[in-house]
Parts: C-alpha cells; sequence; structure tokens
C-alpha cells in the first residue's frame, strides 16, 4: 500500500481553511483585519519555541490548546473572526497547520488584489533596499505586484532561493558548490 504525502495533505488542507476563512472575511468586509491579525498570531509563533511546540505537539489536547491559543490571542488583542477560527482550528486539532494556513490566506488575499507572492530564502536578512529592488525585478519579470515572504536559512550560505508559483530560481552558494562538487566527480 502507498504512503500518502503528508506535506502534500497538509498543504490541501491549510489551503481549504484559509479558503474558507478569506471567503468569511470577504462577507464581513475584514479582509484587512484577519489579514493584520493572522500576521501577528505568526510573528508570535516566529518569536516562542514554547507556542511553536504547542501548535506542533499532538500531546496537548484540544481543550488545552484551544484554551492557550485563545488566552494568547486575548493577549495580543485579536478577536472576532480570526479568535473565533484559531478556537475551531484548535477543536478541530490542526494547530500544526496554522502557519501553512496563515501563508494561504496571504497567497489568496494577494491573488486576490492581482498580486503574487514570492517565497524568498536568503542566507541573511534583507535590508528594505534589497527588498525593493528584488520586488522591482520580479514585477519586471511577472508582470504584476509581488509580495515577498522572505526567510533565513543560513546553511544555503548565499545567494537567494525565490519561488514564484511553479517556477523557482536557485543562485545559492550551497546549490553552486553541489553542482560543482558533481562535475569535479565526474571529471576524475
Amino acid at each position: 500500500m502507498p504512503v500518502a504525502d503528508t506535506s502534500q495533505q497538509t498543504s490541501g488542507m491549510a489551503y481549504r481553511y484559509a479558503s474558507s476563512l478569506f471567503e468569511l472575511a470577504l462577507e464581513t468586509g475584514s479582509v484587512e483585519q484577519v489579514r493584520s491579525d493572522l500576521d501577528r498570531f505568526q510573528a508570535m509563533i516566529d518569536e516562542s519555541d514554547d507556542l511553536k511546540r504547542l501548535i506542533a505537539s499532538p500531546v496537548f489536547s484540544a481543550e488545552g490548546q484551544s484554551r492557550a491559543v485563545s488566552a494568547l490571542a486575548a493577549k495580543a488583542g485579536i478577536q472576532g473572526l480570526v479568535a473565533n477560527f484559531l478556537k475551531v482550528v484548535a477543536g478541530n486539532r490542526r494547530l500544526f497547520a496554522l502557519p501553512g494556513i496563515i501563508r494561504s490566506f496571504r497567497a489568496t488575499h494577494a491573488r486576490h488584489r492581482g498580486e503574487v507572492t514570492a517565497e524568498v530564502v536568503s542566507a541573511h536578512a534583507l535590508s528594505q533596499a534589497q527588498e525593493q529592488e528584488l520586488k522591482s525585478a520580479l514585477k519586471g519579470v511577472s508582470g504584476k505586484d509581488v509580495n515577498l515572504d522572505v526567510s533565513v536559512d543560513p546553511s544555503i550560505l548565499g545567494g537567494l532561493i525565490v519561488k514564484i508559483g511553479s517556477r523557482q530560481i536557485d543562485t545559492s552558494l550551497r546549490t553552486k558548490l553541489s553542482t560543482l562538487k558533481l562535475a569535479l566527480k565526474e571529471v576524475g
């Protein structure tokens, strides 16, 4: 029996949750508020290893996760649609998919505004000037306004990995070194 690709299942589930939240936000005219609240919650996740563990761990009960997420949302001033949404996600034991749901919501929001989102991985944080230059270059290629979803991964050593839709451009030093290593093995 073939093993299911869980990352593909998770991304499909994240898309369904994000789409439902986006439709509700459109109906209530609160898309910008929902986006802002989700960004705030994602920032909390990024800053707290304890919150990352709470979200990822199957050890915590649905009730425990729901209480914790509700308390954190209240502390951050997140209420209404997003607060209720977080409770539903926790109650359904889907908190592990929350970062994917937030990414998917951002992408849906960007598409709705006629923008595309580029996932960018760099070896170190980009300056504002570098981000603006990258946005401008990507706009020239895609013909649309571009939002950047930047993450830092020191293991790529240098350069960038940029993904827009199904297209990926990998100029990372790690990839170049791997290619050179492979070429040298073929020669020798």
